[in-house]
């Protein structure tokens, strides 16, 4: 038998769900299906404003996990500034690497992504999907970054307004 981690989420937590971004679990509340009473975390999306119902025993099957906290603004800091993905140079293989990295929505993941679609995008102008996918990316992490306040989390909202900013030129 498998064991999976489960993570009991609170009202107030901060939580991310793909394709949704971020969002604040408001509290739970039971459905019955088939007969039977399901338990579901009420997620809230403020930039949005739509709800999700992800099921309490198995949050991690659909993608709900916690937002990204202080202690990993330092190493996302870094992906940013230093970082490097291996993309392809197809254009059809690229971009079925940059929607996985973007479905899934993982902050390290995004961060190492905008370091190289900038990177590309300060050479020479991206083509219209690496544009679209740099610009759903940047709006991902940045919705991730909101609400945290040190020296890590300005200087990675600094990056990706330079990166956005770049793709106004």
């Amino acid at each position: 038998m498998i064991s999976m981690k489960q993570t009991a989420f609170r009202p107030g937590d901060r939580v991310v769900l793909p394709p949704y971004g971020l969002g604040i679990v408001s509290g739970t509340c039971q459905h019955t299906r088939s007969g039977e009473g399901c338990w579901y975390y009420q997620v809230d999306f403020p930039e949005s404003g739509h709800l999700a119902l992800v099921p309490t025993h198995s949050p991690d099957q659909a993608g709900l996990r916690p937002a990204l906290r202080q202690r990993e603004l330092r190493a996302l800091r870094q992906a940013l500034e230093r970082g490097q993905l291996e993309l392809a140079r197809q254009c059809s293989s690229r971009q079925r690497q940059v929607n996985e990295v973007l479905r899934l929505g993982q902050p390290t993941q995004l961060a190492l992504l905008i370091a190289e679609l900038y990177r590309w995008q300060r050479q020479r102008p991206l083509p219209d999907l690496d544009r679209q996918a740099l610009r759903q990316a940047i709006r991902l992490l940045q919705q991730e970054v909101s609400g945290l306040e040190d020296s890590q989390a300005l200087a990675i909202r600094d990056f990706l307004l330079r990166a956005t900013a770049s793709l106004n030129e």
